[in-house]
């Protein structure tokens, strides 16, 4: 479902303290950013920021940044964590296509990918969160023991990124396809999720280690 355009959110980022304005000068400086010498959370679609701020609020020894392309998105986010700030956590609004500008080599630990647009028209699947393209980004930034960790609704979504995952040289070390069956009080739940939860679908979820690209 398309986020209908706040009309206020444009100007609201410009000054936002919880918005990184130039995230490319804190390249290779997040964790001292964030005050944190924990594990660095980046999370890619962040929507309206929710699990993001309940992560960072659980895990205050790690640092967490919400990444989110989308104007009005980015604005809510925004606000949200301006109302009810947490020093190990920031938003950057931007494209995901420049994850290699913004982060050091080996510099995230962990990549959150929840509910992303699966953009199930063949000739979009280069947008896909999990596509070639942006796999090759994640390695970069990841560091030697650095994961990814994928959760969504839907299971076209979810086939196609096993396979382009474990083509790319990723090691799949935790896998369901009904993640929600049981009790994960240590994983945030977004609002997108309780709905689906609620409705009685299937979570998927997969978690991923950073491995050898196949031609290494």
């Amino acid at each position: 479902m398309r986020m209908r355009r706040l009309k206020w959110a444009e100007d609201y980022l410009k000054t936002s303290p919880s918005r990184m304005m130039e995230p490319e000068k804190v390249k290779g400086r997040w964790k001292r950013k964030l005050k944190t010498d924990g594990a660095l959370h980046v999370e890619i679609g962040a929507g309206k920021g929710s699990y993001s701020h309940d992560m960072a609020r659980m895990n205050p020894e790690d640092g967490f940044i919400a990444i989110e392309k989308n104007e009005s998105a980015a604005g809510m986010i925004s606000k949200k964590y301006d109302e009810s700030p947490l020093p190990n956590l920031k938003m950057i609004y931007g494209d995901a296509t420049d994850l290699r500008n913004w982060f050091q080599n080996r510099e995230a630990d962990i990549i959150h990918l929840n509910f992303s647009d699966p953009w199930p028209k063949r000739r979009n699947a280069k947008r896909r969160l999990s596509s070639p393209a942006f796999l090759d980004q994640y390695r970069d930034i990841l560091s030697e023991e650095g994961e990814i960790w994928m959760k969504t609704d839907n299971s076209s979504l979810f086939e196609y990124s096993i396979l382009q995952m474990l083509q790319a040289g990723f090691e799949l070390i935790d896998f369901s396809v009904d993640y929600r069956r049981d009790e994960h009080p240590e994983d945030a739940i977004t609002e997108y999720e309780r709905k689906f939860m609620e409705a009685g679908n299937p979570i998927y979820r997969s978690v991923w280690k950073k491995g050898r690209r196949k031609n290494d």
